[in-house]
């Protein structure tokens, strides 16, 4: 079985969730999306919470959260236990994200970033793994504020 990711979106990230959907089936992960459909409205904490939710109970390996500026998701999966949610708007934040500090959900602005940049920042994010070491020090004392 692939490993799995949850994607989600608000209202304003509908397009770039799309992209996100097809870069991460051609990297071999399968697929959960969820949030609106064209035309339809959805508030962003609480897709945040969904996707969240579902990562935190072991339901995906990872999320990947899209709205307007990636700022707002990040806030609300991040209240979540057992979240590590990152805005990135590069291949390289993303890369670190992962690398540095085990990020568990990747957080996209769709106002901020295309398709190609999107492209670039999600198979960084998938493909990168934990360095583990001196960073997982620092992961644990992240962790310890979830108490």
């Amino acid at each position: 079985m692939a490993d799995r990711i949850i994607a989600g979106s608000d209202h304003a990230g509908i397009t770039l969730r799309g992209e996100v959907v097809r870069v991460a089936a051609a990297a071999g992960f399968e697929v959960e999306e969820t949030g609106p459909g064209p035309g339809e409205r959805a508030d962003y904490p609480e897709q945040a919470r969904l996707v969240a939710e579902a990562v935190a109970a072991g339901r995906g390996r990872f999320g990947i959260l899209v709205c307007g500026t990636g700022i707002g998701m990040s806030m609300s999966a991040n209240k979540v236990r057992g979240i590590r949610a990152a805005v990135c708007s590069t291949e390289f934040e993303a890369r670190m994200a992962r690398a540095h500090n085990d990020a568990n959900v990747l957080c996209l602005g769709e106002r901020v970033i295309g398709p190609g940049l999107c492209e670039g920042i999600v198979r960084a994010f998938l493909s990168t793994a934990f360095e583990g070491g001196r960073h997982a020090v620092r992961v644990q004392m992240i962790n310890a504020l979830d108490r």
